[in-house]
C-alpha cells in the first residue's frame, strides 16, 4: 500500500502461492465456481475427463481444505455454473450437466449446515423462465440475483450440439434467509450487449445507483479467435442503495470503483498483456457510458 498526502493508498495486487495445505485437495479441474464466506473459500463442480460433483471447503485462516457431509437435495455435477453467495447461503443455477446437456435448475446451499435444497421459482408475468444453458453470469444486487448470457443448445440430441448464444437478462428475487419468490424480466434501456458466454460480470455502486459491467466473453470459435470479446458493457440501473456482492466469472473482480482482470498467460500470442492484472477504474467506464447514452436514459441522470 502507497500512500500521498491528501490522498487513499493505492492498492498494489501482487501474487503469492498458497503452500503447505492441508487435507483433501481438490483435483485439477476448470470450469468450477468458488464464492467465499468469511475465511472460507467454498469450490464446487467444474469437469476433468467428467463433470465434476465434489464440493470442497478451504480454510484460508488454517490453509487446510475440508469436505463437508452434505445433506438433502444434493445437485449432479456441474460446471460453468452460475454461483453466488447470500450470507451463508450459497445459489447454483444452471451450468453443464454433461456433454451437450445443459441445466436451468436452481439449488440452495445452506452453508450453516451444509444441506442443499432444490428450489422452484415462479415464470416471469411478461415471458418464458431461463432456458438451460452455461457460461452465463449470475450477480448479486441485495436482494436479486441478476443473470446474463450464456450458451444454449438448440438441439434435442445432446450429441448433435447446436450452439445459441445468449444476451437475455433475467433477475431472481429472493426470500430472506431462504428460498426465492421467483424470476423477472426487467425492462432495459439502451442497446444490449452481444449475445456470448463465459463473459464476467462485475456490480458497481456509485452515488447510490448499482449498476452491471459486462466484460468480454465469447460468442464462436474460442477465446482466442475472432468470437473473442473485449469492449464493456452497460445497460439496466439496478435498484440503489445496495453495494452488492460481485459474482465473476472465472477471472474477474471488483473492488470498490476498480475492475482487475487477469489474462492467462495462455494467449500471450495475441495478446501482449498475457499473464498480468489489469485494472480498470469503473468511473472513466462510467464517464464513457454516460456520454454515449441517451439524456433520458437512467444511466445519465
Amino acid at each position: 500500500m502507497e500512500a500521498k498526502p491528501g490522498r487513499p493508498a493505492v492498492l498494489q495486487p501482487r501474487w503469492k502461492r498458497v503452500v503447505g495445505s492441508t487435507g483433501p485437495v481438490p483435483r485439477p479441474r476448470h470450469g468450477h465456481r468458488a464464492v467465499a464466506i468469511k475465511e472460507l473459500m467454498v469450490v464446487f463442480g467444474g469437469g476433468n475427463e467428467g463433470i465434476v460433483d465434489e464440493l470442497h471447503v478451504y480454510n484460508t485462516a488454517t490453509n487446510q481444505w475440508f469436505i463437508p457431509a452434505v445433506r438433502g437435495d444434493i445437485p449432479p455435477g456441474c460446471a460453468a455454473y452460475g454461483f453466488v453467495c447470500d450470507g451463508t447461503r450459497l445459489l447454483v443455477f444452471g451450468g453443464m450437466v454433461e456433454y451437450g446437456k445443459y441445466s436451468n435448475d436452481l439449488y440452495e446451499l445452506q452453508a450453516s449446515r451444509w444441506e442443499w435444497k432444490r428450489l422452484k421459482a415462479k415464470a416471469p408475468k411478461n415471458g418464458p423462465p431461463p432456458c438451460p444453458r452455461l457460461g452465463h453470469s449470475f450477480s448479486l444486487i441485495g436482494s436479486r440475483c441478476y443473470l446474463f448470457g450464456g450458451l444454449a443448445n438448440d438441439s434435442e440430441d445432446p450429441k448433435n450440439n447446436i450452439p445459441r448464444y445468449l444476451n437475455d437478462l433475467y433477475c431472481l428475487e429472493l426470500r430472506p434467509g431462504s428460498s426465492v419468490v421467483g424470476w423477472e424480466i426487467p425492462a432495459t434501456s439502451g442497446p444490449p450487449p452481444p449475445p456470448r458466454e463465459s463473459h464476467t460480470a462485475v456490480v458497481t455502486t456509485n452515488h447510490g445507483a448499482s449498476r452491471l459491467i459486462i466484460y468480454g466473453g465469447m460468442s464462436g470459435i474460442n477465446i482466442c479467435g475472432r468470437g473473442a470479446f473485449s469492449e464493456v458493457s452497460a445497460f439496466k440501473t439496478c435498484l440503489p442503495g445496495f453495494p452488492g456482492a460481485p459474482c465473476a466469472i472465472k477471472i474477474t473482480e471488483g473492488l470498490g470503483h476498480h475492475h482487475f482482470s487477469y489474462i492467462p498467460a495462455t494467449t500471450s500470442y495475441t495478446n501482449p498483456s498475457a499473464g498480468s492484472s489489469i485494472k480498470h477504474n469503473l468511473g472513466l467506464f462510467e464517464s464513457f457510458f454516460n456520454l454515449y447514452l441517451r439524456k433520458d436514459s437512467n444511466y445519465a441522470k
